[in-house]
């Protein structure tokens, strides 16, 4: 799918990799819908953006049913959308047992209900396109369960079942799908675990970064979309030999532990 011209929403808009994303999209001549909660960050990611004019900000709660309506009715308006990047995620680590009730529920239905409820909802416009794609941005943790991250491991392999089913579904009918899972990112949701990178010897990646790959990856119209390197071969082991990831993060696991219980 070539971007130049054509019309992209992309949720979590106002920071990370959502305003990284928007920004790659408009450098490559889209018109970039910024969704998010907060009015004055989304207003920046499209102070920010290389064609600013090019660039609609709707402040809105995707996991509320005004929140999605708001930007149906945008899309509505503009009569077709042939881009949706359901980026915007919630990660709140803590040992399970642990765990609040409320932290579970945000990130179940922020990282997984939400994209759903909107796909859902602007299938009709994205099938008016007549060729388009669905985004749906996930994490390693949606293939290798990390301990400590028990439920958003959980909403994001829902997110990769998810993505895959729709995928097949949808085959044929001028509507993609493509997972995106990146590795550990320099966002300020990432600053919410800054404590246990050391004990996962996690390694960042720019946002930047990520975001060139994922719009490379729309325009390759890809079905998924991975790191490379040593998380590919941790992938390779997760789904031959899981004994081995679990022995492999035992000491890991005692260190975050220790790390949360501090």
């Amino acid at each position: 799918m070539r971007l130049d011209g054509k019309i992209a929403l992309v949720t979590g808009a106002g920071s990370g990799i959502g305003r990284a994303l928007a920004a790659e999209l408009g450098e490559r001549r889209a018109l970039v819908i910024l969704a998010g909660r907060r009015l004055d960050a989304l207003q920046d990611s499209q102070a920010r953006l290389p064609y600013p004019e090019r660039g609609i900000v709707v402040d809105a709660d995707i996991t509320s049913p005004r929140g999605r309506d708001q930007l149906i009715r945008r899309v509505e308006g503009l009569g077709r959308l042939d881009l949706l990047v359901n980026n915007a995620g919630v990660v709140v680590p803590a040992r399970f047992e642990e765990e609040a009730e409320d932290d579970r529920r945000a990130m179940i239905e922020t990282n997984l209900l939400a994209p759903m409820a909107l796909t859902q909802a602007l299938l009709p416009w994205l099938r008016a396109a007549g060729r388009a794609r669905v985004v749906n941005v996930g994490s390693l943790f949606g293939d290798i369960a990390f301990p400590c991250f028990a439920s958003y491991s959980a909403s994001k392999f829902g997110l990769r079942g998810w993505s895959d089913a729709l995928r097949r579904e949808l085959s044929g009918s001028g509507v993609g799908v493509t997972y995106v899972a990146p590795r550990a990112t320099r966002t300020p949701a990432a600053e919410g675990f800054g404590a246990l990178t050391e004990a996962f010897a996690m390694r960042f990646d720019a946002p930047e970064r990520v975001a060139r790959r994922i719009a490379d990856a729309i325009e390759a119209d890809k079905a998924q979309l991975y790191p490379g390197g040593g998380e590919r071969l941790f992938l390779l082991a997760q789904r031959l030999a899981p004994g081995l990831i679990d022995r492999g993060l035992r000491r890991a696991t005692r260190q975050a532990l220790a790390v949360l219980k501090a």
